[in-house]
């Protein structure tokens, strides 16, 4: 489902329709929505006073906590009558996050994700296993729309029980899985561990759709060949829509972004500045074309480069690289900054080590305090000390030599640290509960 009327129009005219779409949904926002109002009457801009892109850098931002602040509805656009879907965040660290759609919300949602499946080589001949979350997540029912879009069959099994997950791909010929990258680990650990009589190769599953969390290209390379697939990068926001902002074509040379209906922009994350194309920075998105719930230069925290190179696939949006991580993410220890993807990238360049892992900061005194369990296979942990030992040492002069900081290496045993049937949970930060 490849709409080379939008997905590969001239940048030119691209441009076109994101000053007239950002033009629209600013005055949108602004009439309807009082937090709108006031942001821009203090920051002393009017919607009318936007002419060009380059007018982006006097437009406030809209941070998370003014999405909270706003809890639940304060952020609509339209009367509630007009609202036929409501979706949230968990609200584990304060009010959750609300946005709402409209029919017409729902249709752009349906589009851009059948698209985000067209990008993975997906069409109406597949069979797709909805291993996400369904609920008042995002991720479950907007890749089940998007497959209904494409035409698609779709199993909507959600997450968790991976004995009948496998069941479904191979007694129903699933030949796409969407889930989180690290569910996929762990069914692929599940097969090998409790269900040896699985063979990957038995079943038409080809490729799968990851998302919701930042995962290296060590797992991707984990998971196609354990499982025999292609692997494909997607990404969202619940905020902004949901998945079907960007994913990879077969080219896996980035992601592209629906610029069609999200303008995109990479600033510095501590000085707010928007930088140039291909540098790395805090990625910002203003919706263009969502009724119920606009988001005006919406500030995400995900850490990557948005730049633009000319792709086999045909398509002409920007690329956007896999997310590193997010600015409120990054680790500060002992004044050097990291980000869990980076440790998770050195652990699966290591033979011996398996892609579960923990990373507990804590602070003694003065000083932070680094540890990083990591589980390690079956044969390296029935061998002698000494292999474990040399093991260990690697992993610690290996974080010291790349990432500049000394971390105390814990080699665990196979399946010890826990699983997640949605996303991981690889950072305890004691340090925020003390």
């Amino acid at each position: 489902m490849f709409n080379k009327d939008s997905e590969s129009m001239p940048r030119t005219k691209l441009k076109d329709l994101q000053l007239e779409r950002l033009k629209w949904s600013m005055a949108h926002a602004y009439k309807n929505v009082a937090h709108y109002r006031q942001a821009f009457d203090k920051a002393g801009f009017k919607p009318e006073q936007f002419k060009s892109l380059d007018d982006m850098k006097r437009v406030p931002f809209l941070m998370k906590s003014e999405m909270r602040a706003n809890y639940p509805f304060g952020l609509f656009a339209v009367p509630m009558e007009k609202v036929i879907r409501i979706h949230s965040s968990s609200g584990t660290t304060g009010n959750a996050t609300v946005v709402g759609y409209t029919k017409n919300d729902i249709e752009v949602w349906a589009e851009v994700m059948a698209r985000t499946i067209a990008c993975a080589g997906g069409s109406e001949k597949d069979i797709v296993q909805v291993a996400y979350g369904y609920g008042l997540f995002t991720g479950g029912l907007g890749v089940h729309y998007g497959a209904e879009k494409i035409g698609a069959t779709v199993v909507p099994i959600s997450g968790g029980n991976t004995d009948r997950q496998l069941m479904l791909i191979r007694d129903f010929g699933t030949t796409m899985l969407a889930c989180t990258p690290s569910y996929a680990i762990n069914v692929a650990d599940y097969v090998e561990k409790k269900r040896p009589d699985y063979k990957w190769s038995d079943t038409k599953l080809r490729a799968g759709i990851f998302g919701a969390e930042p995962w290296t290209e060590q797992m991707r390379k984990e998971i196609e060949t354990r499982m025999g697939i292609q692997a494909f990068d997607i990404y969202g926001l619940s905020e902004v829509i949901g998945p079907g902002v960007s994913c990879e074509c077969s080219a896996k040379s980035g992601l592209h972004v629906f610029e069609d209906h999200f303008f995109v922009e990479i600033i510095d994350p501590e000085t707010g500045e928007i930088l140039p194309e291909g540098s790395s920075g805090e990625i910002v998105y203003t919706s263009l074309t969502k009724e119920a719930c606009p988001v005006i230069r919406y500030r995400s925290r995900d850490i990557t480069r948005i730049y633009y190179d000319s792709c086999s696939c045909g398509r002409t949006f920007v690329k956007m690289d896999k997310v590193s991580g997010r600015s409120d993410d990054m680790l500060i220890i002992r004044g050097v900054n990291v980000f869990p993807s980076q440790i998770e990238a050195i652990l699966m360049e290591i033979e011996g080590t398996e892609p579960h892992y923990q990373i507990i900061v804590d602070r003694k005194g003065a000083m932070d305090d680094i540890e990083i369990m990591v589980e390690v296979n079956e044969k390296i942990f029935s061998d002698e000390v000494k292999v474990l030992t040399d093991l260990s040492n690697r992993i610690r002069q290996r974080m010291q030599g790349v990432l500049g900081v000394s971390a105390k290496i814990t080699l665990a045993e196979p399946r010890s640290i826990a699983r997640s049937e949605g996303k991981a949970q690889r950072v305890v930060d004691k340090r925020k509960i003390k």
